[in-house]
């Protein structure tokens, strides 16, 4: 019992088709555009944000700066020390770090060396049996 398709009928299956793909393909972009635009309204959002933080930090150092001209001298030159004491550390603290993630990458690195080298006497050992096998025969 073979089924026999008019060329109307295939015409119409074939154009059915096209627009299903066509269908599918504006739905997709759709998507795309809603995510986009999420994702740019979350940016100005985020960016907004930001700005409001600013604003904040720039509010509290006036308010610092305020309070440090109500101080002494000594004890504004006693906070500027401290500031200075507080960078350095920083400075340090910034240097032992990227110190400690490249040596740590170096030890990776010569770790990854080693295991290579191995390999190479492995695949060296085994080159060397499988000339030896062939010369044999």
């Amino acid at each position: 019992m073979a089924i026999a398709f008019t060329e109307d009928q295939i015409f119409l299956l074939v154009l059915a088709v096209i627009f299903l793909i066509a269908i599918i393909v504006i739905v997709v972009e759709w998507r795309k555009s809603a995510v986009s635009r999420n994702n740019v309204t979350l940016l100005e959002r985020q960016m907004e944000l930001k700005k409001i933080e600013l604003v904040e930090k720039d509010l509290e150092n006036k308010r610092m700066k305020e309070n440090m001209s109500e101080l002494s001298k000594e004890d504004q030159e006693k906070l500027q020390q401290i500031r200075i004491n507080t960078s350095e550390i920083m400075g340090k603290v910034g240097l032992l770090s990227t110190e400690v993630n490249e040596r740590v990458e170096q030890l990776e690195a010569k770790s990854e060396l080693l295991k290579l080298q191995k390999l190479a006497e492995k695949l060296d050992k085994k080159e060397a049996e499988i000339e030896k096998s062939l010369n044999k025969k």
